[in-house]
């Protein structure tokens, strides 16, 4: 089976993107190995989601340009949130927030025309993404918990896409959907024992404990009263 090169790119970014993101989720949050694995994830998944966008749109699946584009944009913002300042935001974040508008529109009008339930899934995850967005810019900017929790629920939803992607996901073209990697590595026997099903709940798992810690405990709350006091 011959790959072309933007496709080795996109499977390859996407393995290092479920390996380093894996780690990032179970490490302790702000360590050093959860800074190094999460700057690794975000570089691989942006160059995953770029690669895989730009492979689905040569091939006319739109479907896959949407995913690659909501893939990029969102771990672009997550990484945003946490490379800004509290109460900061910049330009990168008002293009990142019409990026995703720009896609939900797309994802409607492809929804109108196809009549595809998938698009309408499209559709209001990147409006309700678009929204959170506008809220963030209005207030100008995001503290404490409420940082976090747009932090780790993007990243989180990233590291599922690759995931769910990698482990669940069928090649589109016939020839690959039986020869290829993923066809190769989970064969027919292999996904009946449902063990390709294991690492994508365990990484929903592992994001929602974090937001539970993040939402009931009161290191975060702690944290943004004390950006609260000091501004």
């Amino acid at each position: 089976m011959t790959y072309s090169p933007i496709l080795l790119v996109h499977i390859l970014g996407g393995m290092i993107a479920v390996v380093a993101g894996t780690i990032a989720l179970v490490v302790r949050k702000g360590a050093r190995y959860h800074r190094m694995t999460g700057n690794v994830f975000v570089v691989s998944m942006m160059i995953m989601g770029a690669s895989g966008a730009y492979a689905a749109f040569v091939k006319g699946q739109r479907f896959n340009v949407l995913a690659g584009t909501l893939t990029f944009y969102l771990v672009a913002s997550a990484w945003l949130t946490v490379r800004r300042k509290a109460n900061q935001t910049g330009r990168v974040e008002v293009a990142l927030t019409f990026i995703a508008i720009a896609a939900g529109i797309r994802s409607l009008t492809w929804g109108l025309e196809t009549h595809a339930t998938g698009y309408y899934v499209f559709t209001m995850l990147a409006f309700s993404w678009a929204a959170f967005d506008v809220r963030m810019l209005i207030r100008g900017g995001v503290e404490g918990a409420s940082r976090m929790v747009r932090h780790l629920g993007r990243m989180g939803f990233a590291l599922f896409v690759a995931t769910g992607s990698f482990f669940l996901g069928t090649a589109g073209d016939p020839m690959m959907k039986k020869h290829g990697l993923r066809a190769t590595l989970f064969s027919p026997e292999i996904r009946k024992t449902h063990l390709p099903e294991v690492p994508v709940l365990f990484v929903v798992v592992l994001t929602l404990y974090w937001l539970g810690r993040v939402l009931f405990t009161r290191t975060y709350k702690k944290a943004a009263m004390t950006n609260q006091v000091s501004s």
